[in-house]
């Protein structure tokens, strides 16, 4: 069922349940109440990842509280996304774009990896997981994907069960075309790693070129930037081997 993108949409952390009434925290009230100016008996959509959607509707007990009833269940709560995106972290303003559109583009978890020529860094997880959460009100999604701290790539290969197939874009690879060697991946469980703006080193493109579960795929004749790829591969990945077909 696709999303009503004509209603203000609101993640909450509690448990939706019929007839039960939800609290809106302090920014939800201000941004509904100051921003949007709704009142009394209007209605919004809520989720919280695991309820599905719901329309509610908005009640007054005082002046300056607000709760959310929940009315009718508008979408069920769809099975969560198993695609896991590894990523590099870019500088705050592309870090936040990047974040964004692997929440729109199916990533079911992120993980934020530490490689040798990494520039950006996560300075706060909650910004992280505030990022994933404005995603999915603005898109319609209702999975949140899960948000971890970060790791050196190392680290992460160390311990990476062998059962989850990591694909991980090689700018350093002479072809052009990934569908081939997408097209030949039998795996399920799947992993998406993308690397900084200065691109892996030698020496951690050799280790990932050498085990058994990486698989390096090009993407196509142009050199791409870190975000930008980041796109174009789980744009491929979702056609070839995802959700999409």
């Amino acid at each position: 069922m696709r999303a009503n993108f004509r209603m203000q949409r609101l993640f909450v952390d509690a448990d939706i349940a019929l007839d039960t009434p939800i609290e809106a925290g302090s920014e939800q009230f201000n941004y509904l109440v100051n921003v949007l100016r709704m009142t009394a008996d209007a209605e919004v959509l809520i989720f919280n990842g695991r309820d599905g959607e719901w329309r509610a509707r908005l009640t007054f007990p005082s002046r300056k509280k607000l709760l959310l009833e929940p009315v009718e269940q508008t979408r069920p709560q769809p099975q969560a996304s198993d695609l896991h995106y590894l990523f590099a972290p870019l500088k705050t303003g592309r870090l936040d774009y990047l974040v964004q559109k692997a929440v729109e583009m199916g990533a079911g978890l992120l993980q934020p990896v530490m490689t040798q020529h990494v520039q950006g860094k996560i300075n706060s997880m909650d910004r992280l997981s505030a990022n994933v959460i404005e995603a999915a009100e603005q898109c319609g999604i209702l999975s949140i994907p899960e948000v971890m701290p970060p790791k050196k790539l190392g680290d992460l290969l160390e311990t990476w069960p062998a059962d989850r197939r990591i694909i991980f874009c090689d700018e350093g690879d002479e072809g052009q075309n990934p569908l081939p060697i997408l097209s030949a991946i039998t795996e399920k469980k799947l992993a998406l790693l993308v690397g900084p703006e200065g691109g892996f080193s030698e020496e951690e493109r050799q280790r990932l070129r050498g085990l058994p579960f990486v698989t390096a795929i090009p993407l196509g004749p142009r050199i791409l930037r870190a975000d930008t790829a980041a796109v174009a591969a789980l744009t491929v990945i979702q056609a070839a081997i995802g959700d999409w077909q």
